[in-house]
């Protein structure tokens, strides 16, 4: 397979032509465009480790390596490469294009690239012309770093291989019953208290390991994550999920809750259907909360959760109902969807829009902005697209914790298989649909809640390769032939030895990746029928 037939995700058009260019320590840098853009082009080249030619210096044979990102020609994320053997060029319209170009251009070099140090004997980059654009301009991943939590340094790697797929978007979930991950210094008592809990079950069944588990990210960390995710072309969408999900923030805070209630960050990696009062102290509180994070981290969008939330003691509470009969409410539905309104209006304000998952638009807890993350299948994100932006994030099959086959010897998990073909399979925006309703589909992006994730190395087992799938998905807008997706990704798969991903080999788990005859064995009879059964159920939401 030549270069140019290698790219994952596949290229728009790519036309390779004979020859090659040299690239070595002569080779002329040049730069047209912002000082971000200068800076990543020639990291770009500094970390190739570009060896000093073997043969005597001949200033008339110097190849050059052309760049700009002013090139109103392209789209948004949209650039051309052009190799030939005197030198590169790479003409972008924008910062994310070039760094899209030069992960094209990284991809037609050997694997060996993809590994740390320098490259001795030379570097010869094949002829040709990409011309490239996405299909989405949504292309994201979620975190889940409540349920387990995962220090700066894995966030970062995961930053690296987000783009070195061209994702765009990472979305951490950055609290939840189990955790809330981020310093406060208005009110320290969410990090001192919420961070952290005295032991954790390994599902709604196990048995408490009796170890305290727990962190959380400064606001020099979240600054820090932005900054690094911004100079590779991905932006940050923390989300506060909210007004359920809330035990970690009820420990901390318990006047927000239920009055005479004993909230506590849950041992269980389950939910705990514990909810917020939606009343105006309680916004205030947290519009305190969100105004201190946005003075660290750079992004138009903050997601608010808005989820299953546990609204059945509203009714019974004297302060609730008289909010309620303030703004002429009759259903506690109705005070979900004010509360988060509430925030999104105070986002508004900052230039940030608000993103819920689907029960928030079911609840009318959306603006005219607002982005809608349907998880729940193809009917409520066909609703929403109507009226709002839509990501898709079907927990079918974009739930990346769930288990990748129906063989025995996967290792437990919460459920499955979502398989890498069904991933290929995935339409963000489904032909059936009418144009109204796919023009509102931003993109989608893949989940993985990290209830069963404690490490980073099953969080790579349970990325990749899915995660090339998708990426190719939401690059290319479909896998246009799996089996010859399957040869491409073959050969990508020693791009990810190199970058030391530990993924799930194709062909099955490596015997360590196993569950094994202990705790992580899967032992759930039934568990696939079990799983298919909820995602059809899941699927049939309004």
């Amino acid at each position: 397979m030549d270069a140019y037939s290698s790219l994952l995700p596949r290229a728009s058009a790519v036309t390779p032509r004979p020859g090659s260019c040299p690239l070595d320590a002569r080779t002329e840098v040049r730069v047209t465009g912002s000082a971000a853009t200068e800076r990543l082009v020639r990291g770009f080249v500094a970390d190739l480790g570009l060896p000093e030619p073997s043969e005597p210096a001949n200033t008339t044979q110097t190849s050059w390596f052309a760049a700009t990102d002013t090139d109103d020609q392209q789209p948004a994320g949209g650039y051309v490469l052009e190799v030939t053997e005197a030198g590169i060029e790479v003409r972008a319209g924008d910062y994310e294009g070039v760094h899209h170009a030069l992960t094209t251009l990284r991809q037609l070099l050997p694997a060996r690239i993809w590994r740390r140090g320098a490259h001795p004997g030379g570097l010869t980059v094949p002829c040709g012309t990409v011309v490239d654009r996405p299909a989405y301009g949504w292309r994201g991943a979620m975190l889940d770093v409540a349920r387990h939590f995962f220090p700066k340094r894995t966030v970062l790697r995961y930053v690296d291989l987000l783009a070195a797929h061209r994702f765009n978007r990472l979305h951490l979930h950055l609290s939840d019953d189990q955790g809330w991950r981020v310093e406060s210094r208005r009110h320290p008592r969410l990090h001192s208290v919420g961070s952290w809990r005295p032991s954790t079950r390994l599902g709604p069944d196990g048995e408490p390991d009796g170890t305290p588990h727990g962190g959380y990210y400064t606001l020099e960390d979240l600054a820090e994550i932005s900054a690094y995710a911004r100079a590779r072309g991905i932006t940050i969408v923390p989300e506060f999920d909210v007004p359920g999900h809330t035990s970690a923030l009820r420990a901390a805070y318990p006047e927000l809750g239920q009055p005479g209630s004993e909230p506590t960050v849950l041992d269980t990696v389950w939910a705990g259907g514990s909810s917020l009062s939606p009343t105006r102290p309680v916004v205030s509180f947290l519009q305190d909360v969100l105004e201190e994070i946005l003075e660290y981290v750079d992004t138009p969008y903050v997601h608010l959760g808005g989820d299953e939330c546990d609204m059945r003691w509203w009714s019974d509470d004297p302060v609730i109902g008289a909010e309620m009969a303030e703004h002429g409410y009759t259903d506690v539905k109705q005070m979900h969807g004010h509360f988060l309104r509430s925030l999104g209006e105070f986002l508004a304000e900052r230039d940030v829009r608000m993103v819920v998952w689907d029960e928030g638009f079911l609840t009318e807890g959306v603006l005219a902005d607002t982005i809608v993350m349907a998880w729940r299948g193809h009917g409520v994100a066909g609703r929403a697209a109507e009226s709002h932006d839509v990501i898709r994030a079907p927990l079918f099959p974009t739930y990346f914790n769930f288990d990748q086959s129906d063989l025995a010897e996967e290792r437990r998990s919460e459920g499955g298989p979502i398989t890498l073909a069904d991933v290929a399979a995935f339409a963000p925006a489904p032909q059936d649909w009418p144009e109204r309703q796919r023009a509102r589909i931003l993109g989608g992006q893949f989940q993985i809640w990290t209830e069963w994730v404690p490490s980073e190395r099953h969080l790579d087992y349970l990325a990749f390769p899915r995660a090339c799938a998708l990426a190719e998905v939401l690059w290319s807008g479909h896998v246009a032939d799996l089996a010859e997706f399957g040869g491409r990704l073959a050969g990508h798969l020693e791009r990810l030895d190199a970058l030391g991903v530990e993924y799930r080999p194709l062909d099955g788990p490596h015997p360590w990746q196993t569950g094994g005859t202990g705790v992580w064995r899967r032992t759930k009879p039934g568990q696939i029928e079990e799983t298919k059964k909820w995602v059809e159920s899941i699927s049939r939401e309004p």
